[in-house]
């Protein structure tokens, strides 16, 4: 009967439909993850910039704040010294170009609302059109919207950096009508896997689980210690053999007498 269902158009039909609109929500989910983390990226750029962050603090600046946000935030990928000076960067070379575009910050998050293209590719990118515009806005955000509209891969994108089509093709800036990128295009495939997203919305479970299993370890140990004889605290995470295969319980105890 499975195989029957299998072969029946009007079944293969909305499958694909299914596997399309499940795509699309993906690439979706992973736009707006995509957008959040390089608001926070800007906003990190920001504060460096307007608290004049390296001349008050001086030169170990950068590397003390990437260790403080690691100790803060640990296993993230996103706070090396080179990438906290990159959301420098990021807010210098594109918050000269947005005011021109008519952006107004909104006041609870100054973070522009026109020119919002600067959030809907990923960071890779980001940082290759920041080392190769670099003092040249404009540029920069020709680019942004070359790639939006052509869902270029961060190699398509890099060789056309190396080429002078900003040139050639004008520096008039559009209206930047951003779409939503087709989810078998290269751009598409590239935000949906791109680490500094994983990175960014990963919660740590296990890290805290283990941190919680510890000090509840300690605890039990030390009641059971003040309790006296007759109770004996034999391990945690002990393995039970079950039908060939190997379960564990977290914490196993028994009270002798």
């Amino acid at each position: 009967m499975d195989n029957m269902i299998r072969i029946d158009k009007d079944y293969v039909e909305w499958l694909k439909h299914v596997k399309k609109r499940f795509k699309n929500t993906q690439i979706k989910a992973s736009i707006k993850v995509n957008d959040e983390l390089l608001r926070f990226y800007w906003s990190i750029g920001k504060d460096i910039v307007n608290m004049q962050a390296e001349s008050k603090w001086g030169g170990a600046f950068f590397e003390t704040l990437s260790e403080d946000l690691k100790k803060m935030f640990p296993g993230a990928k996103g706070f090396s010294t080179t990438n906290l000076r990159y959301m420098k960067r990021y807010y210098n070379l594109f918050g000269e170009i947005l005011p021109q575009l008519g952006a107004e910050l909104p006041e609870a998050t100054n973070l522009p609302q026109v020119g919002a293209e600067i959030y809907a590719i990923p960071w890779g990118h980001i940082k290759l059109i920041v080392d190769k515009c670099k003092d040249e806005p404009e540029k920069a955000m020709f680019f942004v919207d070359e790639v939006i509209k052509n869902n270029w891969s961060r190699a398509v994108l890099l060789n056309f950096l190396d080429t002078n089509l900003y040139e050639r093709q004008g520096k008039a800036i559009s209206n930047f009508q951003t779409t939503l990128p087709a989810y078998t295009g290269d751009l598409a495939q590239e935000i949906t896997k791109d680490p500094y997203n994983f990175d960014f919305i990963a919660l740590n479970r296990d890290y805290n689980e283990k941190e919680l299993k510890d000090a509840l370890t300690e605890k039990v140990m030390n009641l059971l210690i003040e309790m006296g004889k007759g109770f004996a605290f034999v391990g945690r995470e002990y393995p039970l053999p079950i039908e060939g295969t190997e379960e564990y319980i977290d914490l196993l105890f028994y009270h002798l007498v």
